[in-house]
């Protein structure tokens, strides 16, 4: 059974929990109403995506 000789240090271990770290979500304005709203994704507020009406939404 692998047994690891030393222990290891708590900077070794959290350089190694450097990356687990949660990013948040960036967003976007939607062009058309100024609504925030995720990257390529309709806008849910007045259903536009791409300078297109693709659902239809309460603000328009």
């Amino acid at each position: 059974m692998a047994v690891p000789k030393k222990k290891t240090s708590k900077a070794k271990k959290n350089m190694r929990r450097s990356h687990h770290a949660l990013t948040g979500t960036g967003l976007a304005t939607c062009e058309v109403c100024g609504s925030p709203k995720r990257p390529h994704r309709v806008c849910l507020s007045c259903g536009d995506y791409n300078g297109k009406k693709v659902l239809a939404g309460d603000a328009e």
